[in-house]
């Protein structure tokens, strides 16, 4: 064994090697949040969005009932995003609209245009774990992600399809989410996500999201083609089918207000 010259010398390098691996580890939650973070960034800069959506809803029994859906977004610079949802089809649900202001911190704020009753109804704060429309998503699953929402722990890397992926513990912040946690599934090659697995607020297995047919838009974008949520307590489940994807179009404030709600036909 080689006997070290100076052992005062090495004594005090061992120490400090040691210090600097302990400093630069990183921890899951770290990990976590940085892939988080990693995932927020890739996609900024969209700026507005217009689609179109077809959603299929299923009972337990299977049988389908079918809701075609105007949806337009845009992108905040400091805030969540905003977005609103005017239903075309069929008829008992024309003229509905739903918006949405998603913020990092503190509620978003929701609500809901009743064309039968003419009037709009927030969604209060404590009701954003309902059912949206009657399909397995709830209000709070349809607002922009925001990094300050959740609280994060890196979980392990695992295949997803032909794709390897992150798997990350998130932990919702709001006190009245439906949920104690989600484990999302994201991948290592654009950041996209795969799969998301809802625990209820006793921790049980309540729903799993799953994204299909991603395509890339602006050269940077990535949105998929289908969503599909199954209810594991209820079976039953929600699809939601994106076409029409148009971006930069020239969406404003203006177009994202309460009076937009009563105008949106």
């Amino acid at each position: 064994m080689k006997l070290c010259p100076k052992p005062l010398t090495c004594i005090l390098s061992a120490l400090l090697l040691g210090s600097a691996s302990f400093t630069f580890a990183e921890t899951a939650e770290e990990k976590g949040l940085a892939i988080a973070q990693q995932t927020k960034e890739s996609d900024k800069g969209w700026g507005d969005m217009e689609a179109q959506m077809t959603m299929v809803l299923r009972n337990g029994q299977g049988q389908e009932s079918i809701r075609e859906i105007r949806l337009k977004s845009l992108e905040q610079e400091a805030d969540g995003d905003k977005s609103l949802s005017i239903f075309d089809k069929p008829l008992d649900v024309k003229g509905t609209a739903f918006l949405s202001f998603s913020h990092p911190v503190g509620a978003d704020d929701q609500w809901l245009y009743l064309p039968a009753l003419k009037r709009v109804k927030r969604i209060a704060s404590r009701n954003k774990s309902g059912p949206f429309m009657g399909s397995e998503f709830a209000y709070e699953d349809l607002t922009s992600f925001e990094i300050e929402k959740y609280t994060y722990k890196y979980l392990r890397d695992e295949p997803c399809g032909t794709e390897q992926c992150y798997v990350v513990e998130q932990y919702p912040v709001d006190e009245f989410s439906g949920y104690t946690r989600r484990v999302t599934w994201i991948d290592q090659s654009e950041n996209r996500l795969h799969k998301i697995d809802f625990f209820d607020r006793k921790d049980a297995p309540l729903k799993t999201l799953t994204y299909a047919d991603y395509q890339q838009y602006e050269g940077k974008h990535w949105r998929p083609d289908l969503m599909k949520m199954v209810n594991h307590q209820t079976n039953k489940n929600t699809d939601l089918i994106w076409t029409n994807y148009q971006f930069k179009s020239g969406l404003s404030d203006a177009d994202f207000n309460k009076n937009s709600l009563k105008r949106a036909q």
